[in-house]
């Protein structure tokens, strides 16, 4: 088996770089590839990069990579694979690459990994209802009865919905199995069996008292989660987005929760950074954080890991273990 060092160019933030690339990272890099970590290429039109891309064989990239056009490609006659360092590659992997035949990996599935640990814990803090008894603690600063403000309050047999059979949906029931809780699976395009009930989305919504949305934004999905079936949710029931703002009206989401009748975790919001004036910073009922579910801080590690070990399989002539075809692109995040 031939184990060659290929040439590799850094394509991504230069900042992304600077917190990706770091210690042993960039030690083990030294050791795979053939390649300059300090040449970053966040803009394939910098002359400065113009002759490492003009060699590469293989692009490491990572958030916040340009676009690889044909354009690019005709700049890079060497490069035969793509290893992404983070989730979803549709932002620069353009049809030009599946056209020439690039291999592509990505590192979603490691990133996968912290947005489920953050809806385990949604999950089990929103049926406990941690953050509405931490509120009035604090606020009365004596015993309350927590039986009569929150009847049937605790994680025992209540039922979780989990909307989206992704790699995070996935994860996310296997995380949930040692608890004793009822999961539902909702997605369409679902043909094999996750040892959880497979319903249709009106019936989870009905039945959950927590939803988990864990669907990719697609022109099919954009608002599944409307007024209409935000209605169907049963008074005092949890909907937690990790996903993409866009899967739910969010005005129609922000009505039911200024009345007081659901209960929300929300990580992703339309826009991304919600106005100042949006009633969700102020609801008690809300849990509101901005975008923090995905891999950050010691995280990115785990990301930089699995796209070495990619890299590494490539320069030994093996297949990648996380691989990526155009067509599953088109149910996919």
């Amino acid at each position: 088996m031939v184990d060659e060092r290929p040439t590799t160019l850094l394509a991504m933030g230069r900042r992304v770089a600077e917190r990706l690339i770091t210690g042993s990272v960039r030690d083990r890099l030294a050791h795979i590839a053939d390649t300059d970590p300090g040449l970053v290429a966040d803009d394939f039109g910098d002359p400065r990069v113009a002759e490492a891309l003009a060699h590469a064989e293989v692009l490491l990239t990572s958030w916040e990579c340009p676009p690889i056009t044909a354009d690019v490609l005709a700049r890079a006659p060497r490069l035969k694979a793509v290893v992404h360092a983070a989730g979803t590659v549709k932002h620069h992997v353009t049809e030009a690459c599946w056209q020439r035949g690039i291999l592509v990996s990505s590192a979603a599935a490691a990133n996968a990994e912290p947005v489920a640990e953050y809806t385990l814990a949604a999950i089990l803090f929103a049926n406990k209802r941690v953050l509405d008894i931490a509120r009035l603690y604090r606020e009365q600063r004596a015993a309350l009865d927590w039986d009569r403000l929150f009847p049937g309050f605790g994680n025992y047999r209540r039922t979780v919905g989990i909307v989206g059979a992704s790699m995070i949906g996935r994860r996310v029931i296997e995380l949930l199995r040692p608890f004793d809780l009822d999961v539902l699976i909702a997605d369409p395009y679902l043909t094999e069996d996750l040892g959880v009930p497979h319903v249709e989305l009106d019936e989870l919504l009905e039945r959950c008292d927590v939803v988990s949305l864990h669907a990719p934004l697609l022109p099919e999905t954009r608002h599944l989660i409307d007024a209409a079936r935000l209605a169907r949710m049963r008074d005092g029931a949890t909907l937690i987005n990790t996903a993409r703002g866009a899967l739910v009206d969010q005005e129609a989401l922000t009505a039911e929760l200024v009345s007081g009748r659901l209960f929300a975790v929300i990580d992703v919001t339309e826009p991304e950074v919600l106005p100042a004036d949006s009633p969700l910073y102020d609801l008690s009922q809300v849990l509101l954080t901005p975008h923090i579910a995905g891999s950050l801080g010691g995280e990115l590690a785990r990301m930089a890991d699995l796209a070495l070990d990619e890299l590494s399989r490539y320069a030994r002539g093996l297949p990648f273990a996380y691989g990526v075809e155009a067509e599953a692109l088109a149910r996919s995040a």
